[in-house]
């Protein structure tokens, strides 16, 4: 990710409550394979758990994520570890996992108030925020391994209520005890587990700080005439950074 000074964010704690606000992200692995039909570079949406004991500090979280057990990404990771049977395994090499704000957009030069109308000289952009992690990750594959259905009985259980009380914040969640207990297991044989220990965090809130207030009022006012949650985030994030120039 290009981390430009004017739009990176600096804060680890902001940072990951960024990753917790928008828990699907892109897992995106470089992993040699034996199957000449497997990709060597790979990438799936998972939604992830983040293991965060001290939010408010600069220490470095753990992802916790599954895939299903027939995603050619997860094929790739069964492949490698079969070489430790029974055991979690872990990579040497390097994973990425992608966050983005479901809030971006086109910006026109038209919402440059001050600067189109005096020397034309503007162009289009894209504003958006994203995260990015890069880790060691380390999978658990073995259906009957004691450790892999312990560490899947958390990670479902965990993203589960994550979901449904701060997201989609029901006021009667579902709980996956709800399912029948056989139903839960057959299902549980069908996905794979991955951790990922965080080694880096960064981040960008791409929005309009290189412009000068009054054009970047002008995006602000723009957005904000839409009336959508789109243009709210956009207008109220384009503010507050702009403010912090």
């Amino acid at each position: 990710m290009y981390l430009r000074a004017i739009h990176a964010e600096p804060s680890i704690p902001a940072l990951k409550a960024f990753v917790a606000a928008n828990p699907l992200g892109l897992l995106t692995t470089a992993l040699p394979s034996t199957d000449p039909s497997h990709h060597f570079i790979q990438t799936s949406h998972i939604p992830w758990v983040l293991d965060d004991p001290s939010p408010d500090t600069d220490d470095l979280p753990i992802l916790r994520g599954h895939i299903a057990r027939q995603n050619p990404h997860a094929k790739v990771f069964i492949e490698d570890a079969a070489a430790n049977p029974g055991k979690p395994f872990t990579f040497q090499q390097e994973v990425m996992v992608l966050f983005n704000s479901p809030h971006h957009s086109y910006v026109s030069p038209k919402l440059y108030v001050k600067t189109k109308p005096e020397s034309g000289k503007v162009v289009p952009t894209w504003n958006y925020s994203a995260a990015q992690i890069y880790g060691t990750a380390t999978v658990y594959t073995d259906s009957k391994a004691d450790s892999t259905i312990a560490f899947l009985n958390k990670q479902i259980r965990d993203l589960s209520n994550k979901a449904e009380t701060e997201l989609s914040k029901h006021e009667k969640p579902w709980e996956v005890d709800d399912a029948p207990e056989k139903y839960i297991e057959l299902l549980r044989k069908n996905i794979i587990g991955i951790e990922i220990k965080v080694q880096h965090l960064g981040g960008k809130h791409k929005m309009s700080q290189e412009m000068g207030k009054e054009d970047r009022e002008g995006v602000a006012q723009g957005f904000g005439d839409m009336k959508t949650e789109t243009g709210d985030y956009i207008a109220k994030t384009v503010r507050e950074k702009g403010q912090l120039k």
